[in-house]
Order: structure tokens, then sequence, then C-alpha cells
């Protein structure tokens, strides 16, 4: 039964519930964190780590992404950012940085709002997929909804073997007036790769999109704290951990529904910490797309600062350009440790290994099971 509360005469609300609101609890069992897997699995791709980029310039440049799938995630290259358009990206993210020091709050917005002007460049896009695919690691690009027909065909013959389609919010249904929207059903159907879609926050939306046959579907705005604003902007939030439940329960239904297809759910925002990747899982994602909290990577070519693909949008910018954690760490030692930092922000996924070996389970799907409590 849904958990409703009166908000005012005749209109109620469903409560929901965020990642700091639930937490973990332990079983009966204990294991060690060496027998442990934190493997997954989507097609035919298998990865050690349940880590998906999100797709970011932030975060994700050629050489990044070649490092995050060398040590067992998948980096997703924005195939609208900032190396499709531009052939210095350091110098540009140079500009970035020097722009810090305007007094004025919006610069650094207008600034990534004048760079995302200039026109996506196949040969540009092109070349900075050959550096993943000549890497050997598994090649992943994001497109928005509105330019995935146009530069996906491009994408595959680079090389890209699982495509993102993300927006702040996809639906498998578009109405609009006077252009063409894109139906994902016709267009993952006519693709040999498999498509991950989002994002979405609520068990209608995941159904409708896992019934348009994509492999993965995104739940959550990728929100972080002090970072992006769509909740401001907009007035649509997502509480994460009842949206990655739905999900996970449509997920569920889904699998009945056509005989056993499994749809993978990638958890997107509200994680700042190892426990709310641990959490995220235990609610019921498949794997958790990181952004901010990999921003203290040295690898990251935004060398500390963060920002979403919300932060071009031309008119309705939806992301700041913040400063990232207070310190720099390699790639691997933020991902598996050792760590000397209590609060959860190096060692994230040594983190989550260790979350499941205390509670007893022995990979990510029993994981899933577990049980969970509620602060409120």
């Amino acid at each position: 039964m849904r958990d409703l509360v009166e908000i005012g005469m005749g209109r109620t609300a469903r409560r929901a519930y965020d990642l700091d609101d639930v937490e973990i609890v332990p079983s009966r069992r204990t294991r060690s964190s060496g027998i442990v897997s934190t493997a997954w699995q989507i097609d035919a791709y298998r990865f050690d780590l349940p880590l998906v980029t999100h797709p970011t310039d932030a975060i994700v440049s050629p050489s990044s992404a070649v490092a995050i799938g060398q040590l067992g995630g998948l980096g997703v290259l924005n195939a609208e950012g900032l190396w499709a358009r531009h052939a210095n990206v350091d110098e540009v993210i140079q500009r970035l940085a020097e722009a810090t020091k305007d007094e004025d709050p919006t610069a650094l917005v207008r600034l990534l709002q004048e760079l995302h002007s200039a026109p996506v460049r196949p040969e540009l896009l092109t070349e900075a997929l050959k550096t993943v695919r000549e890497s050997g690691v598994t090649v992943a690009a994001r497109v928005s909804p509105q330019r995935a027909a146009e530069l996906t065909p491009q994408l595959i013959a680079a090389g890209v073997e699982i495509l993102v389609v993300q927006g702040t919010i996809v639906s498998a249904e578009h109405v609009a007036r006077d252009d063409h929207p894109l139906d994902l059903k016709e267009f993952i159907g006519g693709l040999d790769v498999p498509v991950i879609a989002g994002g979405v926050a609520d068990y209608r939306t995941a159904m409708h999109l896992m019934r348009t046959g994509a492999a993965g579907v995104i739940v959550g705005h990728g929100y972080t704290p002090g970072v992006t604003s769509t909740d401001r902007v907009l007035g649509i939030g997502v509480p994460m951990a009842t949206a990655i439940i739905d999900a996970a329960a449509a997920r569920r239904d889904y699998l009945d529904e056509t005989g056993g297809r499994y749809v993978h759910v990638l958890a997107d925002g509200g994680m700042t910490s190892s426990g709310d990747i641990a959490k995220s899982i235990a609610c019921g994602a498949d794997a958790v797309m990181l952004g901010a909290p990999l921003a203290a990577a040295s690898e990251a070519p935004g060398h500390g600062l963060y920002w979403t693909a919300a932060a071009a949008h031309p008119s309705l910018p939806r992301s700041r350009v913040a400063a990232g954690p207070d310190f720099e760490v390699d790639l691997r030692t933020l991902l598996f440790g050792p760590s000397s930092d209590a609060e959860g922000t190096v060692n994230l996924f040594g983190a989550l290994r260790r979350a499941m070996a205390k509670t007893g389970y022995s990979d990510l799907k029993e994981f899933q099971r577990v049980g969970l409590s509620v602060r409120r």
C-alpha cells in the first residue's frame, strides 16, 4: 500500500525516502570480503565493478575512460561534450579554471554555454573514441535524446559498444507539436548494441523504458548537493532510495512479463560516500553512475572542478560548476584504497565489498535482498 500523507485539503502526496533516510540491516551471517564479488554484466559485457561514470567532461576524457575501464568500471564519454567540439580541450578546461576567479557566479556556466555552442565535429569524436577502443576496454558514449538519431550512426561506426541515451528526464512517450521526437522503441530495435536510457524516477516510467528494449534504465537525475539544480530550476526532485526500489520493482515485474528478460537498473545521483553506493545496491540497483565522488581522482580532466552536462544548456542550465573534494588521490586508491579518510570518500568499492561481507552476501544480486530500516 502506498504511504500517503495529506499535504492540504483534498491533496495527498506519497511519502518517499532518500538514501540518507535508510540503513542496511546486518544479517545473522558474515563472510570474508575476499570471497565477495562485485562483478556484474550487461548484455555481453562483464565488469568487475558496478561503476558507470556519469557522462561529464569533468570526469571522463578518453584517457580517464581507459583508466576506469582497466580498473573494472565503465567510462562513458559525452558525445556532445568538449572532446567532440574542441581540439584543444586541455586549454579549454584551463579557461574554466581561470574563470573560477571571476566574481560573477554565472561566469563559469556562461563559459560552458559558449564552449558548447561550437558544433560537434565528427573527426574529433571519432578520434576520442579511437583512443578508448584501441586500449581494449569497453567503449561507451552518451547522447541526448534530441541528438541520438543524428549522432548514433557515427558512434557505432567509431566502435561504441554500449550506447547511453541520457537526459535530465527521459520518457518512452514524448509529445511534440512541430518536431519528430525520438521513438525509443523503434530506435533501440534498429541497433545491434545495448542501450542504457534514462533518467527516470518512478515505477511506471521505468517499466515503459524497459518495454522499449533498453538493456538498462538510469534512475535519478544525477543530483549532487551544491552542483545540480534541477529541483530549484524545474521543481523536480527524486528521493533516491524510493526511486531505486520502484525501478527494481518494475524490473521484477518486467522479468515476469517477458518470461526472463532482465533489465539493469543504474542509480544516478544522491551518492556522496561509499555508504551511499552500498545503500543504492541494497535498494536494488545493479550498478551506480558516479560523477562528483570521482572528481577527487588525479586522472579526472576537470582537475577538481565538477559539473554535469545540464550546465551547458543554452537557455535553462540546471547545474553549477563547483569545486570537487578538497583532496586529490589517484583513481585506483579512490576506488580500492587504502584510505585514511573516515568519511567514506576514498576506497569507494572496497567499502562496498566490506558492507556485503559484513551482512553475509557474496554477490550483488544477493545483496539486493538485504534488509533495510528507515530512520524516520
